[in-house]
């Protein structure tokens, strides 16, 4: 059974200082996992994570992977800018977005960082607006069905990013013509994978593309960005990946692919969200109510406004009654939030020990696309977000919404200023 990262009584404590329904996270799982991730890749001198932070844009948690040696990927303007006040530049940033405002590759630009462009047409967007810079990625869509081990893991063809074969082709000929020395390909064909294939399968796509474009324009290419899809065992039954066989893998797709046709110091870079932080953050929420109608709920001080995914996918999180981790599962729950909107639901049918009003409950899973993913329908308000240190002690590293915030875009009538 899945373990969360703390005790009831640590829980008790923060809540008694922060109330619920919140979101905490765990250092020193953080730290030991981007340790980790680093060692796993030390193969490749330029290896580099850039840290999604569409997944979780918190300051605190940026701050400590950077610490560790990671970039950040940014896909907007306000990231940018959190990237910026962070101090980050130049090569520490990865600006990878679609539909591109000119103000965002404004700040791009400005910030030096790595643009990875989404489409051909950005090519002269880019060049009107902010001007074409010595070193760019081109995202990547070969088309077609993706498949490992002869499953379907997607359908490139069918998704809205990145450029044709032919289109790379002509845009790496047109952006050389523009004055760019050095390139990097970037692809990402499948979401949360579980295994060891991914990886390996997309870096073979990608070197092959390199080699390729390489033979075809005499294009400099420094490096190959793998971007995310590297899944987390959201379920009890699932293992976590192995980093070290992925890495393993991506390795022996270099040395067949890139190192066979004469191509060497291709830096290898990630941008990892999921897999960097959702084992490694929970939200925690109070029982509150319960109704015995035609199934038996479990209602909670938290909503899918506090962590959309079981509402919006139907996705599976795993919920550990604290207090009661070795106690039978042997009530069937749904466990519901307070939105007015049926999807509103945790879990549904799911087998937890008998469960009390004022329960904690500790939602796995939540450190990724949970409090990012937030928002105000039915005027809810946005949890704070904790994190747990290593020696026990913790820190709010961002607080909850207030009514105020709530209101803050309507001081445009007097009533609300």
């Amino acid at each position: 059974m899945k373990q969360p990262f703390l005790t009831k009584a640590k829980a008790e404590e923060i809540v008694a200082k922060y109330p619920t329904p919140l979101h905490v996270y765990d250092e020193k799982g953080i730290v030991d996992n981007a340790r980790e991730l680093l060692s796993a890749f030390s193969w490749n001198p330029g290896y580099k994570e850039y840290f999604a932070v569409k997944a979780t844009p918190n300051p605190a948690l940026i701050r400590l992977l950077a610490k560790e040696g990671c970039g950040v990927d940014c896909s907007s303007l306000t990231e940018l800018m959190m990237a910026e006040r962070l101090g980050l530049r130049g090569d520490e940033i990865m600006f990878s977005s679609n539909e591109t405002a000119a103000e965002e590759f404004v700040l791009a630009r400005k910030l030096d960082a790595i643009i990875n462009l989404d489409d051909i047409t950005h090519i002269d967007f880019l060049n009107e607006t902010a001007g074409i810079p010595q070193k760019i990625c081109l995202r990547f869509n070969p088309g077609g069905e993706f498949k490992i081990n002869n499953a379907v893991m997607g359908t490139p063809e069918e998704a809205k990013y990145g450029l044709t074969s032919a289109q790379m082709d002509e845009a790496v000929e047109r952006l050389m013509k523009l004055g760019v020395k050095e390139f990097g390909i970037h692809a990402f064909l499948a979401s949360n994978t579980i295994g060891e294939s991914y990886y390996p399968k997309l870096a073979e796509i990608i070197f092959s593309k390199i080699v390729e474009l390489h033979q075809k324009t005499g294009a400099k290419f420094v490096f190959a960005n793998l971007s995310g899809g590297v899944g987390v065992p959201y379920r009890p039954d699932q293992k976590k990946n192995d980093i070290f066989k992925i890495a393993q893998g991506v390795k022996e797709a270099y040395a067949a692919t890139l190192t066979a046709a004469g191509i060497e110091g291709v830096k290898i870079f990630t941008e990892l969200g999921r897999y960097m932080l959702a084992p490694y953050g929970g939200l925690l929420t109070r029982v509150i109510h319960f109704k015995h109608t035609y199934k038996e709920y479990v209602g909670v001080d938290a909503c899918a406004a506090h962590l959309m995914r079981p509402a919006i996918y139907g996705a599976y999180h795993h919920i550990t009654v604290l207090g009661k981790e070795n106690q039978p599962e042997t009530n069937r729950y749904d466990v519901v939030g307070s939105l007015c909107e049926n999807s509103d639901k945790f879990a549904v049918d799911r087998m937890l020990p008998p469960v009390e009003k004022g329960d904690l409950l500790f939602i796995h899973e939540a450190g990724a696309h949970g409090h990012s993913m937030g928002y105000n329908y039915n005027g809810k308000l946005r949890s704070a977000e904790v994190l747990l240190h290593p020696d026990g002690t913790f820190d709010l590293i961002r607080r909850a919404e207030k009514p105020s915030d709530y209101f803050a875009t309507l001081d445009i009538y007097p009533e609300f200023q």
